[in-house]
């Protein structure tokens, strides 16, 4: 019977078998803890101006984990310029399916040691909290891995391959060359990705929905050089001027992204109650909340455009000149069912159309990522709902990420025929890529329990 055609949940996993494996997390869960501690000491940021050599070092770490939960076959592999990426396998018994179960073992920098309560790579427990750089993002979704791997033990009915990468925190730039130069040894008939969100601690989450992204440099030039303030000030407007006039058009008075061609798509059914949101993101009192409509669509099915650099002079070796030229980047995530590359002709279209002043306006094209949309009602998503209720004891909620994972778009081009699943280890306070980042101890207990349940529920299918 294959993951197309399945029976019914109830007639396959009784009860005493999943009080069974919750039984056996429970016991797991303290190692665990300790083998996400040890990964978190290790400072693997890929960003190319920090040192390497811990990448491989977390690479290495990976490949004992998996080692140790019954995987034999596990290698380091690298395409040209790439990151050390794990892959480890575990044949399929006789007409069962194969998963793939994928993170990544890399992190973001940590940013500035003083904005952090603890050191960043030294995990350390709060409020039933283990906080830490990558802590969340994303070496919690390898002990989700790993934990599931060691609860089912040789009882595991499914083949599994784990793919761990090593520069998705860069954009996964060598990700689809990786895809293809081992596109036998990964494929799968259903893939986890471990590398999402929850709805709220308590309540489990699966992503159904993600934004993609498009990014370009903008730059405003108005002199061939700069010039007096005090001689020619008044008929010349500086550079930072008019580039802040010139990102004002991106919205309107309400917040809405005004960008003609960037597309909406449907609201979601569930919505974010203000307060928690304004919790949850420390928006300082007194703020209010940009655009209009339920805050889930303006997170998850609206575009959404932010600055996210400005290069101009500096305050303190400012000059009494009047600035020629500014840039600044943007950031634009896109709806589910967006082209990247007609969104960027729609973003140029408007900052080139709205030149302040007849001001010179150039526009250089960034990193473009495809949105994603899943079905709702596959069979691997009935199962892993199933999953996620056993383990939570309340439904889970079918929820859509603002952030962009764009390799699943290149997963699903590799492999049409698999069905993908985004699950999540992190949860609206996990802070992952800011500082104090952190995962929820008890989440992540569950968040074990319920891949055990789903991998099993897929070997029964």
């Amino acid at each position: 019977m294959s993951v197309t055609d399945a029976a019914p949940l109830s007639t396959i996993l009784p009860g005493d078998r999943t009080d069974a494996l919750r039984s056996r997390t429970a016991a797991a869960f303290g190692a665990l803890r300790a083998d996400l501690e040890a990964l978190v000491r290790i400072p693997s940021v890929s960003n190319a101006e920090f040192d390497q050599s811990h990448v491989a070092a977390s690479a290495d770490a990976v490949v004992a984990l998996l080692r140790g939960a019954g995987i034999d076959d596990v290698q380091v592999l690298t395409v040209p310029g790439g990151a050390p990426a794990v892959v480890g396998r575990r044949p399929a018994p006789a007409g069962a399916p194969t998963v793939l179960l994928y993170a990544h073992h890399d992190v973001q920098p940590p940013g500035d040691d003083a904005d952090w309560d603890s050191p960043p790579f030294e995990p350390t427990e709060r409020g039933g909290r283990l906080f830490g750089r990558g802590a969340a993002d994303d070496k919690a979704g390898i002990i989700a891995h790993v934990g599931a791997l060691r609860v089912l033990g040789d009882e595991l009915g499914v083949g599994v391959t784990v793919f761990i990468e090593g520069e998705e925190e860069i954009g996964s730039p060598t990700f689809t060359r990786f895809l293809h130069t081992h596109r036998d040894l990964l494929e799968a008939d259903v893939i986890v990705v471990a590398d999402s969100t929850n709805w709220a601690v308590g309540v489990p989450g699966l992503t159904t929905s993600l934004r993609g992204l498009v990014d370009c440099v903008v730059e405003v030039a108005v002199l061939e050089h700069a010039i007096h303030s005090g001689m020619f000030g008044g008929p010349v407007l500086d550079a930072p001027t008019l580039l802040a006039r010139l990102i004002t058009t991106l919205h309107d008075d309400h917040g809405n992204v005004a960008v003609e061609g960037l597309v909406h798509a449907p609201d979601p059914s569930v919505d974010y109650d203000e307060a928690t949101f304004r919790a949850d993101t420390s928006v300082l009192d007194g703020v209010r909340l940009a655009g209009t409509g339920p805050i889930t669509a303006r997170l998850w099915t609206r575009p959404a455009i932010g600055v996210i650099g400005f290069d101009a002079p500096r305050v303190a070796s400012a000059s009494n000149t009047i600035t020629p030229r500014a840039s600044a980047k943007l950031s634009v995530r896109i709806a589910p069912g967006q082209d990247p590359a007609e969104a960027m002709a729609s973003l140029r279209a408007h900052l080139e159309g709205h030149a302040p002043f007849g001001a010179r306006v150039t526009v250089t094209d960034g990193e473009k990522g495809k949105p994603f949309q899943a079905p709702a009602d596959s069979t691997a998503m009935r199962a892993a709902r199933w999953a996620f209720a056993q383990s939570w004891g309340t439904e889970p909620v079918d929820i859509g990420v603002g952030g962009s994972i764009p390799f699943i778009a290149d997963l699903l081009e590799v492999y049409p025929d698999a069905a993908i699943l985004v699950t999540g280890v992190e949860d609206p306070d996990s802070r992952a890529h800011g500082a104090n980042e952190s995962v929820h101890l008890g989440e992540l207990e569950r968040v074990v329990l319920a891949e055990a349940l789903l991998l099993e529920r897929l070997a029964a299918g």
